[in-house]
């Protein structure tokens, strides 16, 4: 005889069966990345830009083993659990001066680099000189890309600005308590920082096979989020996915006709290595595509700016 599950009860299966949150493994997450940015290079148009990026990540993972900044203090975390908010919101966070040094040590890395070429050792070089002589012009470009913001940003420097800042709140989560989490947060951003996403990918493997995640641009926490939905803005009705004939069946954009936006996601399924921010960097041409389409993305990738470039 069937016993009649209490709506309580099957609420609370549902949660344990769908792992809400994902938080990074700081022993994998850069090395995977970089990984998949030097496999994707071997044939892509972009190869140069992705070996650079390959060896940026090679650095990032580097800098991860060390870094150790503070976090949360109990208050900040009542008070997120109390409001549904990200409990170290990137945006207004009081960053430690610790990060710069994290910055710092990835661009003596980069230009170390055999294979760096000479523009972007001479970004590294600029941004050395602003590290020592305008900290504060660094601080700013730093709130500058949390905010996702176009206006003002040294497209050249946003990566190396951005990768720096990955490492600290990669950081924070991977040593933050998923049980700290409010149970609910704001859509669309992530749950950890409240960066947007990059893309998301369906997973496979155990509690996450087969479902959607959303991948945080910033601290590399996933998130769940049920498929055919348009991230950006809910829609369900009118959801679609573009593909560029005879390319892998791992990328799609998902589209939406109702805000007019996409993001991409990957199918762990179809290529078990997809890795959200190397295989997004590495898809320009699918962009292109759904861009041409009258698509605008809906958030962009952390290591590829298209801000207006200005002097650092």
């Amino acid at each position: 005889m069937q016993r009649i599950l209490p709506r309580g009860e099957i609420e609370t299966l549902d949660h344990n069966a769908i792992p809400r949150i994902a938080l990074p493994e700081r022993g994998t997450v850069f090395a995977a990345r970089a990984a998949r940015l030097r496999r994707l290079a071997a044939d892509s148009p972009v190869g140069d830009y992705l070996r650079l990026m390959a060896t940026l990540v090679e650095a990032q993972h580097r800098a991860l083993a060390d870094a150790d900044p503070p976090g949360a203090s109990g208050e900040r975390i009542s008070l997120a659990q109390a409001h549904g908010m990200p409990p170290l919101q990137a945006v207004g966070w009081e960053r430690d001066p610790a990060w710069r040094g994290m910055l710092r040590q990835l661009l003596d890395e980069v230009s170390a680099a055999a294979d760096t070429p000479a523009e972007a050792r001479e970004v590294c070089a600029s941004l050395r000189r602003a590290l020592q002589d305008r900290p504060q012009a660094i601080e700013d470009l730093a709130d500058a890309v949390l905010a996702e913001q176009d206006e003002g940003v040294d497209s050249a420097a946003a990566p190396f600005v951005m990768a720096a800042l990955q490492v600290y709140w990669t950081s924070l989560a991977s040593r933050f308590d998923e049980k700290q989490l409010p149970v609910a947060s704001p859509f669309g951003v992530c749950p950890v920082c409240g960066s947007l996403p990059v893309a998301s990918v369906v997973r496979v493997g155990g509690q996450f096979e087969g479902y959607r995640y959303l991948c945080c641009s910033l601290c590399a926490t996933q998130w769940h989020m049920v498929r055919v939905k348009c991230s950006h803005c809910e829609d369900m009705e009118t959801v679609a996915y573009q593909a560029i004939e005879g390319r892998s069946e791992a990328i799609k954009a998902e589209t939406c006709d109702r805000c007019h936006t996409y993001r991409k996601i990957f199918y762990q399924d179809k290529d078990l290595d997809v890795e959200p921010v190397a295989d997004d960097l590495a898809s320009l041409m699918l962009d292109v595509l759904v861009g041409e389409a009258g698509y605008a993305r809906a958030s962009g990738n952390p290591l590829l700016w298209h801000g207006a470039a200005e002097e650092t």
